[in-house]
């Protein structure tokens, strides 16, 4: 259980009181503001019929299971996933793994066997772009049709737009984060972009610098644009944030001194304690230059400070506006 939020991993494991659910249905990857919006509607079909809420996603995605090597695009690995939508008051989660059956499942097994024998649904909410089944063949209209014919209901909520012409879509927020636009991201994830995981013994260079940082690796998250930038810090322990911290961080490989596999490193201000072992989630606030090789390491060093009084600057100006 997360914050109240039950976690199931298998159909099996899920138990009777979840059964009969409305079950919002998605990726719902970065849960942005369109994501939220779908959740809210399926929580007031939840509220009018009595029953619980619910979201159903698959762990490991479609895309990971097909492309396995590709780099990595997720914007919420699992555990991140589960906690922003345990904050959004979702009754139930319900993790269920994609695998071979799964790829090869037809869009009206699906139905019958995932939705209707195994979860029971009373109702399913998705988005009008949403597709399911072997080559995803089944679309909105093919749900809504069998939800008739099976007798559950189905709600096609629509898009929701980030301006005239484009829509809130986890892909935009990756492009954004990209192109070294957290702030811009941010609007649309309706928080900052985070980066979580737990802190890790690096080769301890920043320390003999005068900046000690916390290394984290990437992991399944996907690749921001590589550089410095403005970060809050959120320090958690058994899933409680014991403390918040304002700082600088480089994401990255740093050129300097060629690490083999990307890095964020977070150097906390205002912070004197050990970090190892801790679990860090590590908000992207605003981008402030791209990675560089300096010609000594005192050039390295002078711009590491004006990075960090940048970052002060731009940091007491978001916790003033």
């Amino acid at each position: 259980m997360i914050h109240g939020m039950r976690v199931f991993r298998h159909i099996a494991d899920i138990t009777p009181e979840f059964h009969g659910a409305v079950v919002a249905i998605g990726n719902f990857d970065g849960v942005h503001l369109g994501h939220q919006a779908l959740i809210r509607h399926a929580q007031q079909h939840a509220e009018a019929l009595g029953v619980p809420c619910a979201v159903l996603c698959f762990e490991p995605s479609s895309r990971e299971f097909f492309r396995p090597a590709a780099e990595p695009v997720r914007l919420t690995p699992f555990r991140a996933k589960a906690h922003r939508l345990a904050k959004l008051s979702v009754d139930a989660m319900f993790a269920l793994p994609f695998d071979a059956d799964m790829a090869r499942q037809s869009a009206q097994d699906f139905v019958v066997e995932t939705l209707v024998k195994g979860l029971k649904v009373a109702c399913v909410v998705v988005g009008s772009d949403f597709r399911f089944g072997h080559s995803r063949a089944g679309d909105a209209t093919v749900l809504a049709y069998m939800g008739e014919m099976e007798g559950f209901g189905s709600d096609i909520f629509p898009t929701v737009m980030a301006g005239t012409e484009e829509k809130i879509s986890s892909t935009l927020i990756r492009t954004l984060l990209k192109e070294g636009k957290p702030d811009a991201a941010a609007r649309y994830l309706g928080q900052p972009f985070a980066i979580e995981g737990r802190v890790e013994h690096g080769d301890k260079r920043g320390r003999t610098l005068g900046f000690p940082t916390a290394n984290m690796q990437l992991d399944g998250f996907i690749r921001p644009a590589y550089g410095i930038y403005a970060v809050r810090a959120g320090i958690f322990e058994e899933d409680r944030e014991i403390a918040r911290h304002d700082g600088v961080a480089n994401l990255g490989v740093r050129p300097m001194y060629k690490a083999d596999e990307p890095l964020l490193e977070t150097f906390l201000f205002d912070f004197d304690g050990d970090l190892y072992g801790k679990h860090l989630s590590v908000e992207l606030i605003a981008y402030l230059r791209p990675e560089a090789k300096f010609a000594s390491v005192d050039e390295l060093v002078a711009q590491m400070n004006r990075d960090k009084e940048q970052a002060r600057a731009i940091l007491a100006g978001a916790a003033s506006s």
